[in-house]
């Protein structure tokens, strides 16, 4: 049956426990399984390679991307790392030029080393990313909304530009969430997540995953998976599973206190520059509208005329918000992104597409809205 959102998210890839009858999928908590005769078992060997919590919890993320396959990894930078492994010396990988820190770093400190070319185009510009496309090209990676300058690329027009090369195409799709948006659905090959944000959402996992329709895909990614051993263990697996069940309702929580707080701030005398895909005024607006059902809960903002020192001592001094890596967590979170989750990626390079010293990144929860823009309006009077 075709269910919608709410539904799979509570449901999908969960069964009631056949023993017991337990309504949440137990935790498997073992290393290994019993075998009737060499090669002769219930499907279960070894939980590097598989694990019924984590069966689950795939199953589950595959349903909500409306892809066939999912994996489950320890961070987003396994599931990452995964993906670059199909790739040989001499590939090239046209990708985004305002990425994650932690995408970057792997790209040009891990693969670049290994002999595999990393083409940095601004992703929201179909042009720039077909203009980078060579017969080398074998994977195109983009973020959209890109982190932290939040812009849109167009999920779609990519996909037919990739198609059109027979280039495999990944789509980071964290920011959104697939309650906001689904690139499977949009011409992508793999979708990938870092769970740890807003599939968990309680800021106490760690975990990255994959999706994909593709089989032998599939099958490509699973001997990594499985051959280099970047799985979770059940535990995490069962907490995600927990969080995803309530994501539509945070999804809708996060987007409608990123609005209040991005509407404060756009007309706050401290702010240079505002970035939220939500104003008529933002370039990938229209865009948004089309591949996104809400403009999320990420707001990024410039305050005006700060040097180092005094965004440093502005985003130490909220109340509400707190200081701290990462993003998607019920409780909201400030970040300062040249410095911290950016940090990695040399400042001439991040300041060419505006991750500049006075930039901070919001990722606003799910608390009283009202509270929130009280702490934002002291810390910014600071």
């Amino acid at each position: 049956m075709n269910y919608k959102f709410a539904t799979k998210a509570i449901h999908a890839g969960q069964e009631a426990d056949p023993t017991t009858g337990a309504v949440m999928t137990p935790i498997y908590q073992t290393s290994t399984y019993q075998q009737k005769a060499p090669g002769d078992h219930k499907g279960y060997e070894y939980s590097r390679g598989t694990n019924p919590t984590r069966k689950a919890l795939e199953d589950c993320l595959a349903a909500l991307e409306n892809a066939q396959y999912g994996l489950a990894f320890s961070s987003g930078m396994a599931a990452t790392d995964c993906v670059l492994r199909l790739l040989k010396p001499g590939d090239e990988v046209v990708t985004g030029d305002d990425l994650y820190g932690g995408s970057y770093r792997i790209f040009t400190k891990v693969y670049e080393p290994l002999g595999i070319v990393f083409k940095f185009v601004n992703t929201s510009d179909l042009e720039a990313v077909r203009s980078a496309i060579s017969e080398k090209t074998k994977l195109i990676w983009i973020e959209t909304p890109t982190n932290p300058t939040l812009k849109i690329g167009d999920i779609e027009g990519i996909g037919k530009i990739a198609k059109e090369h027979n280039i495999r195409y990944a789509v980071d799709n964290t920011f959104a969430s697939p309650y906001l948006q689904n690139p499977m659905d949009l011409g992508a090959d793999i979708v990938m997540h870092s769970v740890t944000k807003y599939l968990g959402g309680h800021s106490d996992v760690v975990m990255g995953a994959l999706v994909m329709n593709d089989e032998e895909l599939y099958k490509q990614l699973w001997f990594y998976y499985n051959a280099c051993g970047g799985t979770p263990g059940p535990q995490d697996a069962f907490l995600v599973l927990r969080g995803i069940k309530t994501l539509h309702l945070r999804m809708r929580a996060h987007c409608e206190n990123g609005r209040q707080v991005a509407e404060y701030l756009k007309s706050h005398p401290k702010v240079e520059k505002i970035y939220w895909p939500g104003f008529t005024d933002h370039p990938g607006h229209e865009l948004a509208k089309k591949q996104m059902k809400d403009f999320g809960g990420m707001v990024s903002i410039v305050v005006k005329g700060a040097d180092l020192k005094e965004t440093f001592r502005i985003a130490s001094n909220f109340k509400v918000f707190t200081l701290a890596e990462s993003l998607g967590g019920v409780e909201s979170l400030i970040n300062h992104p040249a410095t911290m989750t950016h940090g990695s990626i040399p400042k001439e390079i991040r300041e060419k597409v505006g991750v500049v010293d006075n930039l901070l990144r919001l990722s606003v929860g799910v608390e009283d809205a009202e509270d929130l823009i009280t702490d934002l309006e002291q810390a910014l009077a600071y």
